[in-house]
């Protein structure tokens, strides 16, 4: 796995139940599955000698993040490794341009979008669908980076003069924001969990449920918008497809990862098989597990470092709550920097949410 962060250190967890070695590419000794112990090897995503030599001492390559030239993946494609998910499914989850241009194309709804290269394509923009308007960068963004609500031209002009490549769209009217997990094997099979529902604060997720509480045709829109995005792009793993509904009833698409997502790390407690085991599944080209829900709604906080409070510190005030499950990934604190989740289930979503909130308020003194 290309990546140590927590997504790599909580694949670990599910590949040592399978009795699976997965070895990462890790930044440094003090990366989250690094400090879990999981076989390791130092070296940055974009050295090709790097990637070459994890691809040559492992049966797949796989990922923990989309920050890895799509150019390198296919060259060891080109090579005889398999590279799971491959290049062009990375290329639609870190290139906002060229995933907006394709999802279009193959007819998936989008926003109203353009490529911005200045100003004036934002004021364009603003001219079709009003202020404000939304800029992305079009690549490398997450947790809400990379992501401006623009009100005026100079606001953009401002923000233009830091980088290159931006896309630009409307500012969608957002009833919620749901997300839809989609585990598939190279050979074709794909298992769909329950459509998530998110709560996005700046960027950020702060708290999810599963499943959403949509009408079931909304639902079965979704899962049917995700499916078809992914096998269209041809993903091995777990992808995340990450939609607006919007006010008027409509389902658009944000984006897509092509790897375990923040959105199903509810489904370690609350489904049959986590997103983490059906990635390797998935990658391995092995039968994908039950997505099954283990209870009739699971809810997830995350833990944001906060500037007074040492979180991992108060661990047991949070184990102290009946019904919550609590995951730290061993990283230095931060301010806004996610260390860590609690995951409740309940009868209801109302049941769930409670309890996760109290763990992660105890957590944080918040």
């Amino acid at each position: 796995m290309v990546g140590a962060g927590q997504l790599a250190r909580m694949t670990l967890e599910s590949a040592i139940a399978l009795d699976i070695r997965l070895e990462v590419l890790a930044d440094s000794q003090g990366d989250s599955a690094v400090r879990a112990g999981a076989p390791h090897r130092l070296g940055s995503p974009d050295d090709l000698d790097a990637l070459r030599g994890l691809a040559e001492a492992n049966d797949v390559l796989t990922l923990d993040h989309e920050h890895v030239p799509t150019a390198m993946l296919e060259l060891l494609a080109s090579e005889g490794h398999a590279v799971r998910p491959g290049a062009r499914a990375v290329l639609l989850a870190s290139d906002k341009v060229h995933a907006r241009r394709e999802m279009e194309a193959a007819g998936f709804p989008v926003p109203i979008w353009a490529e911005a290269a200045s100003a004036d394509d934002v004021e364009a923009m603003a001219e079709r669908t009003g202020w404000p308007v939304v800029l992305k960068a079009r690549g490398g963004g997450y947790d809400g980076k990379g992501v401006h609500m623009i009100e005026s031209r100079s606001q953009a002009e401002a923000i233009m003069a830091g980088g290159e490549g931006w896309l630009v769209e409307e500012r969608v009217a957002i009833d919620i924001e749901v997300a839809v997990l989609v585990a598939r094997r190279p050979s074709g099979d794909v298992a769909v969990y329950p459509v998530i529902e998110t709560r996005q604060v700046d960027g950020i997720c702060h708290e999810l449920v599963m499943p959403a509480d949509v009408p079931e045709a909304i639902a079965q829109r979704a899962r049917e918008i995700a499916v078809a995005l992914v096998t269209e792009a041809d993903v091995a793993g777990i992808a995340a497809v990450e939609m607006f509904l919007t006010e008027a009833g409509e389902l658009l698409i944000g984006e897509i990862a092509v790897r375990p997502h923040n959105s199903g790390h509810a489904t370690i407690e609350g489904s049959v098989t986590s997103q983490f085991e059906n990635h390797l599944r998935g990658v391995l080209d092995w039968p994908l597990g039950s997505v099954e829900p283990t209870a009739p709604s699971v809810a997830m906080v995350n833990l944001l470092g906060v500037a007074d409070c040492s979180t991992a510190s108060r661990l047991p005030l949070g184990l102290a709550v009946p019904g919550a499950s609590v995951h730290l990934y061993g990283k230095e604190e931060r301010p806004g920097r996610k260390i860590g989740h609690v995951t409740a289930m309940g009868k209801t979503r109302a049941e769930a949410l409670e309890t996760a909130r109290r763990a992660a308020s105890e957590m944080t003194g918040r």
